[in-house]
Parts: structure tokens; C-alpha cells; sequence
């Protein structure tokens, strides 16, 4: 399929519009349950509403509108409206502090802030004479205080009944590829985070690329919970759209596994950490219960596992192992489906590696899980196993219509038309981004195949070499220990040491399911943290794995500490361990190991 020129989103959003007017476009849950949906055409007048309020606010083509909300319709609605009308959405992760809110809002240039409820516009207040560009809040749910800065969602959809469709029509049509339609700032797991500049093309062009890598079907269901601030999620919901599949959205991440059952999708996206929170959970579950359950569980994975390798392989499936495995899917695996709303066909795992374990238990149980790679800087998508056509523990080829290849030393250079136009205001960060001949530098280091194929060995910057020499991927060993239900979290250090450690979280649960097992005393879960025998525990965990590591890989002693988050600090809204923040604050501990 070729790829269409569209002027810009908008125009992508209306030929869906004519395709599906009368399809489900999106939907929602109450606190209660109570789902509300709309159709396509219901979409596109409230876009049209909310864009002609924008103009009666005086946004203007070029204008930056921030978003400091977790996933929610309000918040794709008033994306799309934004791009419609020439200006540009600037997401904020919700679990952002005020600083960082402030950092954003004035780096991006913002002149209205929609925020998702008084949580937010708190945060708001505390920074109010520090944004003062800020023309106008408004308040996504909740009542608006006696203030005019600030307004609520139901107002502001009337500000612009007075527009007429021929001036929303004319701005529309203003709007050209090249336009900024969204700046995403990155995460930043290093420094200081950087506004990447997205263009209406970048996502046009983005949305047909995994739309045509994919296998999607008219009518089916998709299901986001990530945070819209970022780009992994956008670009997904932006295919949804594309694709003219329903997109049903959380209520938070409390409620995850019930929104599921209530979304029941035919495919969604999701981050590593995720997978790796359902599959300890199943096996936990497995191991609690012992006796026949626990040997029905073991023998219908194996079973599992057979038929994987089969599929894997492309090869033919004996009628005695498919028997087998009709059983196993109804006495085990069916659970799992069933967790999942029980229609799930694949889904995509991207933004950290996954380990190629848990994607093989999941196969194994007859869920794909395609792993994909992305950033920011590229639409946050490069490349995607396909549905027909995946293997575990690789990315994939690129997707339709992009190209890769490797730098000398190994990084993985990507180009096409999803690559980001520029950092904002940062010239000198967006020429370091770049090859001399136009090549976007990923910072991964790589291998590609010959079927194109890549395999992501590493991060460039998280490369450890040890002061024997040896360069080291922690990724891969990290991804090895989490398989362990009792850790949680793990940052393998030791550059220019003499041997690997690791600073390690516990899995509450599980951790204290074995101290209550074993009589441990302990009031809260921080006591068991200090607990010689949870840190034997651990040990013990670690050494299993390290029999499957070269001598060099293993980890030789471990520092147990509390959780890493978002509200410490230590971990990105997107899952990843801001590394140097862990290294930083737990520099003594590390220095002890030594």
C-alpha cells in the first residue's frame, strides 16, 4: 500500500470521519463501571467544538497548549482539536512536579494549560506567578474555584459558539505537513528533559506505517492505559484513528485489570513492566495453590512451550500436541485470556527491553506479544515483529516505509519520514542528534541479521566495562533476574569495577507472603528490606539465575533497598530507572560492595 501526502492530521481524521461517521470511535468508564461511547461523527463535533473555543481564546497557528492530565477522552479530543487548528499539544505527565510542570510550560512556550482535576490545578497554583504566559486553565473535571484563570471543560465547549464553521473550516486548511503538531518532552533518564518537535507528517505518515506493519481490522477494539504525555502512547491512538478501531480508555492504573475485562480488546500497547507484573503474578499464583494445580500448571506450560517453538518455527502442530494444548488453554491459559477481556490477538510491547522469557510464556499461553522498538525523537516507532512474521528477544525489522543501519561501533542509525524535526529551542542538541548525511542516532547499540532483523544488545550510555576489560549489557542480566518473583526492580552496576553488583527492590507481595511462610517479624514491608534472611533470600534467587550467565555477567553481591518510583525520583512516568539518580543516592551502599 502506498502511503498517502495528507495537508495534515485533520485531514487524516476526515477520511476516517467518511469511513466510519457511525462506527464507536471511543469510550469510557465511570467510577462505577458505566461505560460511555461515542461514534466517529460524535468525535469530530466535539473536535470542531473544541477547536472553535481555541480560537475563541485566541490560540493561533504555532501556539503551544499544554496537557497535564493522565489518559482520558478530554485529553485525545482536545489533542486533536489543537492539531486542527494549527496549534501544538504539549503533554505533562500527571505524577510531574510542580518544577517540572513550571520547566515545561515555560521552556514550550505554553499559553493555556488543560489540567485533569484539582490535583493538578494545585500544582498549577503553586507555580502561577512563574507561568504567567499562561493565559487561561482549563479544569477537565471538578468545579472550577472563583477565579478567572480558571475555567471548566463545559465552559470553555462554549466559548466558541459565536465561530462559524467557515472560520474553522479556513484554519483547517491553513495547516501544512511541515507544522508542528505536538512537542513531546523526553523523560529525562539523563539530563534535562528536550522538546521534541513532531510535524503533522511525522504523525501522518507514523500512522500509516503501523497501520500497515500491523493486522488490523475494521471493527475491532483497542485499549490505552499509558500516559498520553507520551509519545508511545499518541502514536498508537493516532493508528486508532487511522484504522477506524475503537479506542477504549482506562480509569487509571489501580484498575487496571478490571478495565480490562470491561474493554475486552482485540490488541493494545503496553510497556515491559507491565508483562512482567501479570506474569509473576500467574506464577505466584501457581505456586500458592501447589499440589495437583501447581503440576496441572507446570504440564500445561510445557505443553505451551512445545506448541510455541511450533509456531515460532512455522512448523505443523500433531494432533496429539493440539489436543494437548486445547486442554491446557481451558484448565490454564483461558485465565489468563480471560484477564485480559479474552480477545486479545497480540499486543505491543515497546520503550525497554523485554525479556525473551516472559514474551515465550505468554506465547506459550496463545498471547503474542510483538516487541517493537521506538524513541521519541522518531514518532516512537522504528521497527515491529509482524503478526505473521516474529521471533523472540529482537525488534523486528523497520517498519513500512523507514530504514536502518549500524554506525561503526555499533549504534543503530534510523531514517524516514518519522523523525522528529528538531529539538525545541536547542539547536546544538539537535545537531549532536544527528549523522552528518541526515541519519537520527538512536543510542542503541545493535545487531541486524540477514532478514533485517535487528536485535538491540544495549543502551550506548548504559554499556558497562569492568576493569578487566570486559563490556557488559546490563539489560539483558536485569531482564534475567526479574523472572525471580521476589525482585521487583534491579540496576546492575560496576563500570570499571572489578566485578557486576546490583541494587535491588522487593516484590511486597511475594516477600511477604515467604516472611509470613517462614515466621519473619516485621511491621511494614521497609523492615524486611534490613532482613538478613530476605537479603539471603535474594541472594539465593540471584545465584539460580547467574548459572545462566558467563562467569564475567554474574552478579557477586547484591544492596537491598526500598522501591524505586516517580515520586522518589528513580524511575521515569514511563517505567525506566533513572540510572544515575540510583547511583547517585546510593553511592555509599555501592562503594561498600567493593
Amino acid at each position: 500500500m502506498a502511503f498517502k501526502a495528507y495537508d495534515n492530521f485533520h485531514a487524516m481524521l476526515c477520511e476516517t470521519i467518511d469511513k466510519y461517521a457511525d462506527s464507536p470511535a471511543y469510550r469510557w468508564f465511570d467510577a462505577d463501571t458505566t461505560p460511555t461511547s461515542v461514534t466517529w461523527k460524535a468525535f469530530y463535533d466535539g473536535v470542531k467544538t473544541a477547536s472553535k473555543s481555541l480560537i475563541a481564546l485566541g490560540v493561533e497557528r504555532g501556539d503551544k497548549v499544554n496537557i497535564l492530565s493522565y489518559t482520558c477522552y478530554n485529553w485525545m479530543l482536545t489533542d486533536v482539536a489543537n492539531m486542527s487548528v494549527g496549534a501544538a499539544t504539549v503533554g505533562i505527565y500527571q505524577s510531574n512536579l510542580p518544577a517540572d510542570c513550571e520547566y515545561i510550560i515555560n521552556h514550550s512556550d505554553g499559553v493555556l494549560v488543560f489540567a485533569e482535576n484539582q490535583i493538578q490545578l494545585d500544582k498549577l497554583f503553586k507555580i502561577r506567578e512563574q507561568i504567567s504566559n499562561v493565559r487561561k486553565v482549563i479544569l477537565f473535571n471538578g468545579e472550577a474555584p472563583e477565579d478567572d484563570w480558571v475555567i471548566t471543560y463545559d465552559t470553555f465547549l462554549t466559548l466558541g459558539k459565536e465561530i462559524s464553521d467557515a472560520v474553522f473550516e479556513e484554519r483547517t486548511h491553513s495547516v501544512k505537513p511541515e507544522d508542528t503538531a505536538g512537542l513531546v518532552y523526553t523523560s529525562g533518564t539523563t539530563g534535562v528533559p528536550k522538546g521534541v518537535v513532531l510535524t503533522h507528517d511525522n504523525l501522518t505518515s507514523t500512522s500509516q506505517s503501523v497501520f500497515q506493519s500491523g493486522n488490523f481490522k475494521a471493527g475491532e477494539e483497542m485499549f490505552v492505559f499509558l500516559p498520553l504525555a507520551h509519545v508511545f502512547a499518541r502514536t498508537c491512538c493516532y493508528t486508532g484513528i487511522k484504522t477506524g478501531n475503537r479506542t477504549s480508555f482506562a480509569r487509571g492504573v489501580d484498575t487496571l485489570l478490571e478495565d480490562f475485562a470491561l474493554a475486552a480488546p482485540h490488541w493494545f500497547v503496553s510497556v515491559p513492566r507491565v508483562f512482567e507484573k501479570i506474569h509473576t503474578k500467574v506464577i505466584s499464583g501457581a505456586e500458592a495453590k501447589g499440589g495437583v494445580a501447581l503440576k496441572i500448571f507446570n504440564w500445561a506450560c510445557a505443553v505451551g512451550q512445545e506448541v510455541s517453538k511450533r509456531k515460532v518455527d512455522r512448523r505443523e502442530i500433531p494432533f496429539v500436541l493440539g489436543l494437548k494444548y486445547q486442554v491446557a488453554t481451558r484448565l490454564v491459559f483461558s485465565k489468563i485470556h480471560k484477564a485480559l477481556g479474552g480477545n486479545v490477538k497480540w499486543c505491543i510491547s515497546g520503550a525497554a527491553p523485554l525479556n525473551p522469557e516472559i514474551a515465550r510464556f505468554f506465547h506459550a499461553a496463545g498471547l503474542l506479544i510483538l516487541e517493537g522498538l521506538g524513541m521519541t525523537e522518531n514518532t516512537s516507532f522504528s521497527h515491529v515483529n509482524r503478526p505473521d512474521s516474529y521471533a523472540f528477544g529482537v525488534v523486528g525489522p523497520p517498519g513500512e516505509g523507514l530504514f536502518h543501519k549500524l554506525a561503526e561501533d555499533g549504534e543503530v542509525l534510523t531514517k524516514g519520514r518519522n523523525v522528529m524535526k528538531a529539538y525545541y529551542k536547542m539547536p546544538e542538541e539537535t545537531a549532536e542528534t544527528f549523522t552528518e548525511d541526515g541519519w537520527l542516532k538512536t543510542g542503541d547499540i545493535g545487531e541486524i541479521d540477514g532478514n533485517n532483523v535487528l536485535k538491540i544488545t544495549d543502551r550506548k550510555k548504559s554499556i558497562l566495562i569492568t576493569a578487566g576489560g570486559k563490556n557488559i549489557a546490563p539489560s539483558r542480566i536485569e531482564g534475567i533476574m526479574t523472572t525471580s518473583k521476589y525482585i521487583n526492580q534491579i540496576c546492575v552496576v560496576g563500570d570499571r569495577r572489578k566485578y557486576l553488583s546490583a541494587v535491588v527492590t522487593l516484590d511486597d507481595e511475594n516477600v511477604m507472603a515467604y516472611a509470613d511462610e517462614k515466621n519473619i517479624a516485621y511491621g511494614r514491608v521497609a523492615d524486611l528490606v534490613e532482613h538478613p534472611e530476605i537479603k539471603r533470600l535474594i541472594e539465593g534467587e540471584v545465584e539460580m539465575r547467574n548459572q545462566s550467565l558467563a562467569s564475567f555477567e554474574t552478579i557477586k553481591k547484591i544492596t537491598l533497598v526500598p522501591e524505586f518510583t516517580i515520586e522518589n525520583s528513580m524511575m521515569t512516568p514511563t517505567f525506566k530507572l533513572k540510572k544515575n539518580v540510583i547511583l547517585k543516592n546510593y553511592g555509599d551502599q555501592i562503594d561498600a560492595m567493593y
